[in-house]
């Protein structure tokens, strides 16, 4: 039998309230949303939560059961030129200011930088559409004032493992192509457990275990099944999970071993896996300074203007600022220099304690100070030639320790040169 090319997620997705299942709080009978939903007196709603609690489907249901015209973005494909299209389409048609209002519903809206944001404020306003947003980030630090004060916020839970039975029972009881399947589902301890209280992961756990035991009659599920097919699994991503930390450690190693190939294609995992492009930057920023440092300080420029892109144009052209940073860190020189420097004198720190500042350091802004000798003996470096003078800058017990330590490439061959021409042996 031929394999569905369609996710179990997507082929089994509940379509009205009835087989909608979990978040009771919300959706069961005579609760908030639900009496909205019937009630046909939605508005403009900001839908919060983790990955696989229902928010899609949850907007699909209400376009569904209020007969409105549903238009769907995604943040992370999607632009102000995409809402102004879908704007300009619906603003005019008949239907305004009445139950028909068309829903525009917007997946991961927290992607949205604030000129996005701010796009859609006419048109909430207006009730032109009636906005759902979807987040899983908090509204309130993800979300404009402005935008969030015209929408009610709905919080979705992770589900329990009461919901994630009835979701898997649901897909065995109406999927046609697993109703074909002779299934056992003996064990099910290890599909919760990998779900994470999501629904999505959980079906898909599922139909990926499946398709490995397919030949096997009956099917039977297990959880050593299951943990086989996680291992198997190249494109699991969880952004709270082990494969994140993975894939964001391949990509930091593939920076730093001036791989850009595969930097690029650890980016690429990131990106198509839902990794905020925030995160992403911030890391870039680490990576200048600690990988390449004073071999290109350059790197840094560019990776703080990279961040300061991703927040002002957002996804999707913010993957090109991304790749071209990331590509321009893989192929600069690289010096670890600076980390070590501070770390060396971190521990020095601890292990020596407060020392004081030499006498000759210390600033002098009243008579009673300077009669106790502070800034005395300080030699003023633009005073002398070459705006360099001799003299100890350390506590005195550390008057030869060194901390600094030029890494092998061009630009610190050249400070190394200079160090010693000015300190002798200090910096050999």
């Amino acid at each position: 039998m031929q394999i569905p090319q369609i996710p179990l997620a997507e082929r089994v997705r509940p379509k009205d309230l009835e087989s909608y299942i979990g978040q009771e709080h919300l959706m069961a009978k005579n609760a908030v949303l639900r009496n909205q939903i019937e009630a046909n007196l939605l508005s403009s709603v900001i839908l919060w939560g983790p990955p696989g609690t229902g928010k899609t489907t949850l907007a699909q249901i209400i376009a569904t059961e209020t007969k409105r015209p549903f238009h769907k973005l995604s943040a992370i494909n999607s632009g102000v030129k995409d809402i102004r299209n879908i704007l300009d389409r619906v603003k005019n048609q008949p239907g305004l200011f009445n139950q028909t209002t068309p829903i525009l519903f917007i997946d991961e809206i927290h992607r949205f930088n604030k000129s996005q944001q701010d796009s859609l404020l006419e048109a909430v306003e207006k009730a032109w559409v009636t906005l759902i947003g979807a987040t899983t980030e908090n509204p309130s630090f993800e979300i404009n004032n402005a935008l969030l004060s015209r929408c009610q916020v709905f919080t979705l839970k992770t589900l329990d493992e009461q919901s994630l039975q009835k979701i898997l029972q649901r897909a065995l009881q109406t999927d046609e192509w697993l109703k074909k399947q002779d299934i056992v589902l003996k064990e099910t301890g290890a599909l919760i457990h990998y779900s994470g209280g999501d629904a999505r992961k959980l079906l898909n756990l599922f139909e990926q275990t499946v398709l490995q035991l397919l030949g096997n009659t009956p099917v039977i599920i297990t959880d050593e099944a299951v943990k086989d097919s996680v291992k198997n699994n190249a494109f699991l991503y969880d952004k709270k999970g082990e494969m994140h930390y993975n894939i964001v450690s391949a990509f930091i190693k593939s920076v730093r071993g001036s791989d850009p190939n595969a930097a690029v294609y650890w980016l690429a995992r990131m990106i198509e896996g839902g990794e905020d492009p925030v995160f992403i930057a911030r890391r870039l920023i680490i990576l200048a300074s600690e990988d390449i440092g004073l071999a290109n300080p350059k790197a840094l420029l560019i990776a703080n203007a990279a961040f300061d892109a991703v927040n002002k144009i957002g996804w999707p052209e913010a993957r090109i600022t991304l790749a071209e940073a990331t590509i321009y860190l893989a192929v600069s020189p690289k010096s670890n220099s600076a980390y070590m420097a501070i770390n060396k004198a971190q521990q020095l720190v601890k292990e020596s304690g407060n020392l004081e500042v030499p006498l000759s350091l210390r600033n002098a802004p009243t008579k009673l100070m300077k009669e106790q000798g502070y800034g005395k003996d300080y030699k003023y470096a633009h005073s002398y030639e070459g705006n360099f003078v001799k003299m100890n800058f350390m506590p005195k017990t550390l008057k030869n320790m060194t901390l600094y330590q030029p890494g092998n490439n061009v630009k610190e061959i050249k400070y190394k040169k200079d160090l010693k021409n000015k300190w002798g042996d200090k910096y050999s």
